[in-house]
């Protein structure tokens, strides 16, 4: 049984740009995979915290030497892993906000980097750790940021992914969406035609 991992960044909730395409393509995939099962994880619904010297110094505390407070921050993070792990593919609808990522996906990000779990070092530079598997993220802008020095996201969700091993990232954008009803229109529905596009091309595993 194939499992989607869902993780939902939008301030907005379903109402957001980035949730109603991520939405969308899950729609499509269920009626694909009638069997499969959708695990979401909404990171406005229940923030994770921010790192902080607390939750670093748990990471690298031996498990027999752990306070009660950095067992608890290690096993949040390790249900995190575990989470992305057990998934075969992984939908992220990712609003942009100041040019970045939302806070919430950068906490979410800061507990899955774990050196020795999720990526390791070489002699010959970072390792990632996690099987390879798709990762699809819907992105709705403002504005036009692709292929421009502007766009400081993209760049750094496929870095991150790369650092732990998930290389087959693809992006969906939607960008304009704040530039008048008519660019918003156009935006929302060339995202929708290429989402068709990509379950067609790709299969229901795409």
């Amino acid at each position: 049984m194939a499992t989607l991992l869902h993780i939902s960044t939008s301030i907005f909730g379903d109402n957001g740009n980035s949730s109603q395409l991520s939405n969308a393509f899950i729609q499509r995939w269920q009626a694909a995979n009638p069997q499969g099962q959708v695990v979401l994880r909404n990171l406005t619904e229940q923030p994770l915290a921010h790192l902080d010297s607390s939750r670093v110094g748990a990471f690298f505390t031996p498990a027999e030497q752990r306070t009660a407070e950095q067992q608890g921050h290690v096993e949040e993070s390790d249900a995190l892993i575990a989470e992305l792990r057990s998934a075969d593919i992984v939908v992220i609808g990712l609003p942009m906000y100041n040019f970045g990522v939302p806070s919430q996906f950068k906490a979410w990000v800061d507990n899955i980097a774990r050196a020795g779990i999720t990526f390791k070092y070489t002699d010959t530079g970072p390792v990632g750790l996690l099987d390879n598997k798709p990762v699809r993220v819907f992105a709705a802008r403002g504005g036009i940021y692709a292929n421009t020095p502007n766009d400081h996201q993209e760049p750094f969700v496929r870095q991150f992914f790369s650092f732990i091993g998930l290389t087959d990232v693809q992006f969906v954008f939607a960008e304009g969406v704040n530039m008048g009803d008519d660019a918003k229109a156009k935006a929302l529905q060339g995202a929708h035609a290429e989402i068709e596009t990509l379950l067609e091309s790709s299969g229901s595993a795409a």
